[in-house]
């Protein structure tokens, strides 16, 4: 009888000078688990999206110049002021050399407008204050003199 066949049977195995005992060949089986360890394998939705970081882009007081980005926004959130466009997709950029300015005024805001139409058509905006983003033009320097014409 084989060393294999002793194991399985239970029979009394010697090795190297010692006997070993084994037990009945159903002890010799491993028992896995039967569920896995781990976290869930199901599709958690939201978490594969991809930020889109929008919001304020220049604080109060930042000097920006012509065509920078000020506010990215999916709402009107921040109106156009002085010397600032409207994007097509909600972007505040400035038109001109300046620094920038917020405020918060009473509503003077185009009817006609597709995003104004949207957010707020038929809605009562007389007693409305919002937020506005300005860009407040550098002085002109005063280094020109006057000279007598010909």
């Amino acid at each position: 009888m084989s060393a294999l066949q002793r194991i399985l049977l239970g029979t009394p195995t010697i090795f190297r000078g010692t006997a070993e005992i084994f037990a009945s060949p159903s002890s010799l089986a491993t028992r896995n688990a039967s569920k896995k360890a781990g976290g869930s394998s199901r599709n958690q939705r939201g978490k594969t999206a991809i930020p889109k970081f929008r919001g304020l882009k220049r604080a109060e007081g930042d000097y920006v110049t012509a065509g920078t980005k000020l506010v990215t926004q999916r709402d009107l959130n921040y109106h156009p002021g002085l010397n600032v466009g409207f994007g097509k997709n909600g972007t505040l950029f400035a038109i001109e050399h300046g620094y920038v300015k917020f405020s918060s005024e009473k509503c003077d805001l185009n009817m006609d407008h597709t995003w104004v139409q949207r957010i707020y058509g038929g809605k009562d905006i007389s007693y409305l204050y919002k937020n506005y983003v300005h860009v407040i033009t550098d002085p002109q320097h005063n280094r020109f003199k006057m000279i007598d014409s010909v």
